[in-house]
C-alpha cells in the first residue's frame, strides 16, 4: 500500500502562508511520510501594478489572514512601487527547487513567503528567488540555469493544468493519496485543530493491520 500527501499551493496566497504552520505539524506528526509539493498558480502572468486600491484591499484581506492564523504580515504598502502580484515566478522557483531537492525545496518555500509576507521582497523578481535559493543550500548556478530551461517552463505549466484538471480553484488544497485514490484532507485555510483529526484518521486507515 503506498500513501502520500500532495499539497497544492502558491507560494504568494496568503492563506497558504496561513496554513504553513498547520502543514508544519503534518510534517511533523508523520516524517515518513512522502509530501509533494503542488505549485497551483494563482495569478500568474499578472502584468499590472499593484496601485493604492488594490494594496488597500490586499491589507484587508492580509488582516483577515493574520487574524485566522496569527502569520505575522508587513503592510502591503511596504512592497516596492514597482510590484506586480505575478506569482509564476515564485512557483517556478518551487518547480526547480523541487526538483533538485524535494527535501530542501521546503526551506526555499518558507523563505520565499517569508520574504514576501514579512519582508515585503518584490519575490517577482528572478534575482530575488535565485537569493533566496542560495541561502537555504541551492547550487546558485544550477538552480540559475533549470529556472529558465524549457523543461522547467514545460513542468510548471504541466502542475498548473492538472490542478485546473481536478478543479483545485483554492489554495491551499492537501490531498492524500492513497494507492492512486485521491482523499480531499483541506480545502482553502482550515486551522490545527480542523485538519490534524482528519489527517490522522486518514493517515492510521493506511497502516497495516498489527497481528495481535
Amino acid at each position: 500500500m503506498t500513501q502520500r500527501l500532495i499539497y497544492v499551493m502558491d507560494p504568494m496566497c496568503s492563506w497558504c502562508w496561513g496554513f504553513a504552520p498547520v502543514l508544519r505539524k503534518i510534517r511533523e506528526s508523520a516524517p515518513e511520510l512522502e509530501l509533494r509539493l503542488v505549485p497551483g498558480g494563482l495569478r500568474p502572468g499578472q502584468r499590472t501594478l499593484l496601485d493604492a486600491a488594490a494594496r488597500a484591499a490586499l491589507a484587508e484581506h492580509w488582516e483577515a489572514v493574520h487574524i485566522a492564523s496569527a502569520q505575522p504580515f508587513a503592510h502591503p504598502d511596504q512592497l516596492p512601487a514597482e510590484f506586480v502580484y505575478n506569482t509564476e515566478p515564485a512557483c517556478r522557483a518551487l518547480i526547480v527547487g523541487r526538483e533538485l531537492d524535494s527535501q530542501r525545496v521546503w526551506a526555499l518555500l518558507e523563505a520565499i513567503q517569508q520574504a514576501f509576507y514579512v519582508e515585503a521582497r518584490d519575490v517577482g523578481q528572478a534575482s530575488v528567488l535565485l537569493a533566496l535559493a542560495e541561502s537555504t543550500g541551492y547550487n546558485p548556478q544550477a538552480f540559475a540555469e533549470q529556472f529558465d530551461a524549457e523543461l522547467t517552463r514545460a513542468a510548471i505549466a504541466a502542475d498548473f493544468s492538472w490542478t485546473r484538471d481536478l478543479g483545485i480553484d483554492g489554495f491551499p488544497t492537501l490531498l492524500g493519496q492513497r494507492n492512486g485514490q485521491l482523499a480531499l484532507l483541506a480545502n482553502g485555510y482550515q486551522s490545527a485543530d480542523d485538519v490534524l483529526p482528519l489527517f490522522e484518521r486518514w493517515w492510521q486507515a493506511g497502516q497495516p493491520v498489527r497481528e495481535p
